[in-house]
């Protein structure tokens, strides 16, 4: 049976719409201007230009039925990538999808949008990593896929759902690529199942790193130049790009629509009431952001305080095992000891039974030494020749024979 993944199809460091290494030009020409240029184009003055990775600023600015145009350019951008077919026309659909049952959770989508072809296009921009994109975009895409079908309607009426999700926070840690894209492929031969699902995850920090390399083409690739918009403005760190704001506005000279795209984000950043709407949503996500980094250095001290019992308790661990080992060695040496003594008291009654025998076997051969002197006195032997006979000395036979004359007595 072929096995089914969700397979990356584009990586943004692997595709050939960068052409890095062709001779074009223009690039040479942009790469000189790097060096040489030092005047803005355009210059803001007095004005903090808004973060567009802020879902309200992004929004506002690609979600307006007024700059459509902009969408149209910026969704096609990404949308090539994966070989779609360019969208000419949008519509802006009802951000808010329920659950299925009235009780069910309901969420608010960033943008939803709906084209020529049907094809249904959820862009989610996301500053604060919560640890959860990929989950999230997938239960996105299912509820927006779902919905689709009304009761009655057949299968075939549903249309590819696409999920764009933009991220100023690392997500996959496989690769450096700040774009990929992912569809469902047979894991073995690599063909697809379906268009009808597609995932893009762009990378904003890894947008910047490859900046700051010099690995990246705004001039000829158009993706990379609307992402660079995107990351110009850091309020995270309080940064402003003003190497990509200059670039960006010399590229707009003949880029019409990053043009109108950047008047538009200084418009926004000057009037007073989407400011303070910004503001007030830029707000709540630092305030979550702190939230979240107070969260994670508690987990991250509850991580320490674990890794300190684990050690704690493997230091207590070893330390029985080794008070285990003592004791056994300790009774190894008692049993030793015990055989030692063991050993040493048969040795005793070994050399006490030996020293019995040996003492009686002098007590008989004196006894048998003494009959036979006994004898040989009877028998008027000499003295002498009794005492070669029997070892004695002439003081011992003299006793021999005095016990003689009282036992005749």
């Amino acid at each position: 049976m072929p096995r089914i993944s969700l397979h990356k199809v584009y990586s943004s460091q692997a595709t050939p719409s960068l052409r890095l290494q062709e001779a074009h030009k223009s690039y040479n020409k942009y790469q000189r201007r790097k060096g040489k240029t030092k005047k803005v184009l355009h210059q803001i003055q007095d004005i903090q230009l808004m973060d567009l990775k802020v879902d309200y600023a992004f929004k506002q600015l690609f979600g307006s039925e007024k700059n459509k145009e902009i969408t149209v350019v910026f969704l096609n951008a990404i949308l090539t990538k994966s070989g779609r077919s360019p969208v000419k026309q949008l519509f802006f659909q009802n951000i808010e999808i329920g659950g299925e049952y009235e009780e069910d959770k309901k969420s608010r989508l960033d943008l939803l949008i709906e084209t020529e072809d049907k094809e249904i296009i959820n862009i989610e921009i996301q500053i604060n990593n919560e640890y959860n994109m990929v989950n999230r975009a997938l239960y996105y895409w299912s509820r927006i896929f779902s919905e689709q079908l009304k009761e009655g309607q057949n299968y075939k009426t549903l249309y590819p759902v696409i999920s764009i999700n933009i991220m100023h926070f690392d997500l996959l840690k496989e690769t450096d690529a700040y774009h990929n894209i992912f569809r469902l492929y047979e894991m073995n031969q690599k063909y697809p199942l379906t268009d009808r699902i597609e995932f893009h995850f762009v990378e904003i920090p890894k947008l910047i790193s490859a900046w700051k390399k010099n690995q990246l083409n705004p001039w000829e690739d158009v993706l990379t130049r609307w992402l660079l918009l995107l990351g110009t403005v850091d309020r995270q760190t309080n940064h402003f790009y003003n190497d990509i704001y200059q670039e960006l506005e010399e590229i707009a000279v003949a880029d019409k629509s990053l043009n109108v795209a950047m008047r538009v984000w200084e418009d926004l950043s000057r009037t007073k009431e989407e400011r303070l709407a910004y503001e007030a949503r830029l707000k709540q996500i630092l305030d979550e952001r702190s939230k979240l980094l107070d969260r994670e250095q508690l987990e991250q001290e509850m991580e320490e305080i674990r890794a300190q019992k684990k050690v704690m308790e493997m230091q207590k661990e070893e330390i029985e095992a080794r008070n285990q080992e003592i004791e056994t060695r300790n009774q190894e040496m008692e049993m030793r000891n015990q055989e030692i003594e063991t050993q040493n008291q048969k040795m005793k009654d070994k050399m006490e039974e030996e020293e019995t025998k040996r003492k009686a076997a002098e007590s008989a051969l004196e006894k048998s030494a003494k009959q036979m002197a006994l004898r040989l006195l009877e028998q008027g032997v000499e003295h002498s020749a009794i005492m070669h006979a029997t070892g004695f000395t002439a003081k011992q036979l003299e006793v021999i024979q005095q016990a003689l004359k009282i036992d005749k007595k």
